[in-house]
């Protein structure tokens, strides 16, 4: 088992697919498509799983909710606004990366189809 895991950022096999849960479904109708690239145990005593992969969605609004995860994200292509309850809201374009904190509870708002990767502590 290798420890050294390459982002392929256009995996060749095919995404899970879905739609925005109509509980969280604000504005649009978001489509999204997951590539999980990998999967690890953390050693890290707080976190059981963490996941890597490549996340698209097309335009629409959502709510989002973290819960117990930690989120990094970095974007490859496309535009989205994301604002957390009560705070402000902030753009993020290709080449933008940020982090969302467990607890986290706010709107992502797609504006152009957004591809990302992702790494998701639970």
């Amino acid at each position: 088992m290798t420890c050294l895991k390459p982002v392929d950022t256009a995996p060749s096999f095919p995404p899970v697919t879905a739609v925005a849960a109509p509980d969280r479904l604000i504005a649009g109708a978001p489509e999204f498509q997951t590539w999980e690239l990998d999967t690890a145990l953390a050693q890290a005593a707080q976190w059981g799983k963490i996941r890597t992969g490549i996340w698209e969605a097309t335009p629409g609004t959502t709510r989002s909710i973290k819960g117990d995860t930690f989120e990094f994200c970095h974007i490859l292509s496309g535009v989205c606004e994301i604002s957390e309850e009560g705070g402000a809201t902030h753009r993020f374009v290709s080449g933008d990366s940020f982090v969302m904190k467990p607890g986290f509870v706010g709107q992502w708002k797609t504006l152009q189809t957004l591809r990302k990767i992702f790494v998701i502590a639970s």
